[in-house]
């Protein structure tokens, strides 16, 4: 036979034969074979499961359990930089990426005062007070292109954060809250429902005092004057012109500070507000 008859030969036999579909193909003859079931290794009796113990009974011993001797993370003494490690202050990181964003997302406002209650109604972040959260601290991630001019107030920030905000006329504040005033603070709306007064602000504990009293820190304890100073030699620093606030037509916005004994922007400590009858109640003079 001939190439060229076989070729025209395959060619009339395509020409007569259907498409090739998903539902016309099929396996080569034998190409799929069941494997037969093996020899039983123990006659049955065991299941597969081996001989007894924990193999057996599946009640595998828990992780770092050494059947009796003295485990590995009590072998060795114990280590000072894990002392109190559980009751430190944790400080979930906001960048000024993520917070010119939220601003061009139109979910902060920048014609207003923005504050741990601000960030958290954006829905976008979550504090909480029963893990060790004492607010947001502001990294430094985006700070070259961050251009909003802002009136902000978080409670810790690194002094390149300091001098973005600064740079564009803005005003930073570092400020403590207590647990307890958090849960206020993080969920207002929750709050206000109970029916219950506005907390009080406490001052920060001991190890604290320190960070919101340091005007370099811009700490809402700080003296005034000296965070002036502080702000012109920022300045120097960095190689920027400081802007004038006295001479901004926000300056009013952007001056405005709680007390420290305050954690709502125009509520005092103390106030009732009831979100059903759309009230304040305020205590006697």
């Amino acid at each position: 036979m001939s190439v060229k008859h076989t070729t025209e030969k395959a060619l009339q036999m395509l020409r007569s034969l259907p498409r090739v579909t998903i539902g016309n193909i099929r396996d080569n003859p034998q190409s799929k074979q069941n494997p037969k079931r093996g020899r039983g290794q123990h006659g049955g009796d065991k299941h597969g499961a081996g001989n007894k113990g924990s193999g057996q009974r599946q009640n595998y011993m828990r992780l770092g359990y050494e059947t009796g001797n003295t485990p590995f993370y009590m072998r060795f003494s114990y280590e000072p930089y894990y002392k109190g490690h559980h009751l430190k202050r944790e400080y979930p990181p906001i960048s000024l990426h993520q917070l010119q964003k939220l601003i061009d997302t139109d979910r902060l406002c920048t014609r207003a005062p923005i504050d741990l209650t601000t960030i958290c109604n954006t829905g976008l972040f979550e504090i909480r007070p029963d893990l060790l959260h004492h607010g947001v601290q502001l990294t430094d991630e985006g700070a070259d292109d961050f251009q909003a001019k802002i009136n902000i107030e978080v409670q810790h920030a690194p002094e390149s954060v300091i001098a973005a905000i600064e740079r564009n006329g803005g005003v930073i504040r570092t400020a403590y809250y207590d647990p307890h005033s958090l849960y206020a603070v993080v969920n207002p709306k929750k709050w206000f429902e109970k029916g219950v007064p506005i907390p009080r602000r406490m001052l920060p504990p001991q190890d604290a005092v320190a960070y919101y009293t340091d005007a370099r820190n811009r700490g809402y304890l700080a003296d005034p004057e000296q965070i002036s100073q502080e702000r012109l030699v920022l300045a120097q620093k960095y190689g920027y012109t400081l802007p004038k606030i006295e001479d901004d037509p926000d300056y009013a916005m952007l001056t405005e500070a709680k007390d420290p004994r305050q954690i709502f922007y125009g509520l005092n400590p103390g106030w009732v507000i009831s979100l059903k009858d759309r009230a304040i109640i305020r205590e006697k003079q």
